[in-house]
């Protein structure tokens, strides 16, 4: 009775591995840019743990981890608004058709994996597009002045790597996306986050009224709050980007608290709620590459991240816009290399 019970355990785990493995989404970036970057840092492998099962003479259903290469680690994550299927249609409201890359930060994680600095690039900025290849075999045309977001909407995450390896001379290792659907399952297998506003925010486009003060926003509330702009500041991007970062630094403070980075039961729970929404480069593709990831932020708090935005000014060109204020915004990206 034991055996079958411990057999049938093992399939469902395997079962359950399987299904959120083949949830994840992925884009061969690598293959689609060639050679054409910037230069990639040396790494040293180091050995892939394992979550293992506690009896060794029998496989174990759940998947290896696999570890990312030594040295700093660069990683572009996306925020999409796209309206694709019911409930990214719910979330986004309005009638808009398409994507963008709405948010755009850049994920910098220290070789010795104790700091990691989030650059959010606004999505006003104004950059020379390259030519980035199609899908279809042929390329994009180059575009000057163009708003950054406009990449994502071209070119899909491919044009949005290349733009922004363009822009900051600085590799991308890998490439995530998560939609309004995974971005609020993600914060609702947190248990919610807990944020504190200055000024109160009323925002009928994104649906948000929030008294100044402390509040437990659920996925949905956190994902409005990370979308409001027309309801705080000067409605500029600049405000929504300093209420995206402060949330990011809620939810890794939430995730510290329930010990999810370190709780294999935890991040399955997670896995679950979020891979269905997640496209990422072909390197990170697997739940174990995902589970390497988390395994390299595992040390982490909330005061071991920080977060800026990419120095701008406004475009003397448009009010409107911003462009890269020099020398400050290269001497941000040559520390990210």
């Amino acid at each position: 009775m034991l055996g079958c019970f411990l057999m049938l355990t093992g399939a469902g785990a395997g079962w359950v591995y399987w299904r959120l493995d083949n949830n994840i989404q992925s884009v061969d970036i690598d293959s689609a840019l060639g050679d054409d970057r910037p230069q990639k840092a040396a790494a040293v492998s180091t050995p892939s743990p394992t979550v293992s099962s506690s009896d060794s003479a029998s496989p174990s259903p759940y998947p290896s981890v696999s570890a990312l290469p030594a040295g700093a680690l660069n990683i572009l994550v996306l925020g999409s608004d796209s309206r694709s299927g019911k409930r990214n249609s719910e979330l986004g409201g309005g009638n808009s058709s398409g994507a963008r890359s709405d948010t755009a930060m850049i994920v910098h994680i220290d070789a010795d994996r104790t700091e990691a600095t989030v650059v959010s690039i606004p999505r006003d900025t104004l950059v020379t597009r390259p030519s980035c290849p199609t899908a279809s075999g042929g390329s994009t045309a180059v575009a000057y002045n163009a708003m950054f977001n406009s990449a994502y909407s071209i070119g899909g995450p491919v044009c949005a790597v290349k733009t922004v390896e363009q822009l900051t001379d600085v590799r991308m290792d890998h490439y995530i996306e998560i939609d309004f659907a995974g971005f609020a399952d993600l914060v609702d297998a947190l248990g919610g986050v807990t944020v504190t506003t200055k000024e109160d925010i009323d925002d009928d486009k994104s649906h948000l009224h929030l008294a100044a003060g402390t509040h437990h926003l659920d996925g949905t509330k956190a994902l409005a709050l990370a979308r409001t702009r027309h309801g705080i500041g000067d409605g500029s991007d600049l405000g929504r980007i300093g209420l995206q970062q402060q949330l990011i630094k809620a939810m890794l403070e939430e995730a510290t608290a329930s010990d999810l980075l370190t709780s294999p039961t935890r991040l399955y729970d997670v896995a679950d709620a979020v891979t269905g929404s997640l496209t990422t480069d072909t390197g990170l593709d697997s739940l174990g590459e995902l589970m390497g990831l988390a395994d390299a932020l595992s040390g982490f708090s909330a005061d071991d991240l920080e977060t800026v935005t990419m120095p701008v000014v406004t475009a003397p060109s448009d009010p409107n816009r911003v462009v890269a204020n020099e020398p400050e915004a290269s001497e941000l990206w040559a520390s990210l290399r």
